[in-house]
């Protein structure tokens, strides 16, 4: 997966997460899946980071629901 790929994955979890939580303005879940994305910065296999981030800021919505 090469950059433009990641991005575009993770604009589809932003996308996913606001629906899932709508009761979270969309700015916070961008915010939170930003602040999810640095502690994969240094994976060098980058076909699951969109999945693994999806995943840590999907448990830190859950604490705003």
């Amino acid at each position: 997966m090469d950059r433009s790929d990641e991005e575009r994955a993770i604009s589809e979890v932003v996308d996913r997460l606001a629906k899932q939580f709508p009761q979270v303005p969309a700015e916070q879940v961008a915010q939170v899946v930003s602040q999810s994305r640095p502690e994969f910065d240094e994976v060098p296999i980058r076909d699951f980071v969109p999945l693994f981030v999806e995943r840590g800021a999907k448990a830190r919505l859950r604490a705003f629901a």
